[in-house]
């Protein structure tokens, strides 16, 4: 490149610099933390409630409800509304179980014109798949790691 190329580059960098807005850090980590903390004291209800109401054992209570909490934030994602959420929350809506269902059902409902199996099916786990392959991985080499020390007795 030349110098004048580079020049210009830099000058250029300088001037997004200037006119990109700047981020409020206090604000959005206070979002995030309200609404993150909103969705997981209604995850805790939801929790509470079927094991108390239903005399559901702790282990069905806690299936019962993250079945209801992936529902919820698929119909959420389906009706447009996650979204709106999301882009006030950032990280608060994405980190629960909730934040799961909607990078799932986004990007299925996105292709949805395409047909079912082109469109939904093929675009479902465009963007959870990667984490769920990498989650799987990262936990199977922990479990042999676990197990390699276990056996020598570290």
């Amino acid at each position: 490149m030349s110098n004048n190329q580079l020049k210009r580059n830099e000058l250029y960098g300088q001037y997004v610099k200037e006119r990109s807005p700047k981020p409020n850090y206090i604000k959005n980590c206070l979002w995030a933390f309200v609404v993150g903390g909103a969705i997981c004291t209604l995850g805790q209800f939801i929790h509470n409630t079927i094991e108390n109401k239903m005399e559901l054992t702790h282990l069905e209570a806690t299936n019962a409800t993250i079945l209801i909490m992936i529902f919820i934030g698929s119909l959420l994602t389906g009706l447009g509304v996650y979204d709106v959420i999301g882009k006030r929350a950032g990280a608060g809506s994405i980190v629960p179980i909730t934040g799961f269902a909607n990078s799932i059902v986004a990007p299925a409902m996105e292709f949805k014109k395409e047909g079912y199996i082109l469109g939904v099916g093929a675009k479902l786990f465009s963007l959870a798949g990667p984490v769920l392959v990498y989650g799987i991985t990262a936990s199977v080499l922990v479990g042999i790691l676990y197990y390699f020390i276990l056996t020598i007795g570290v």
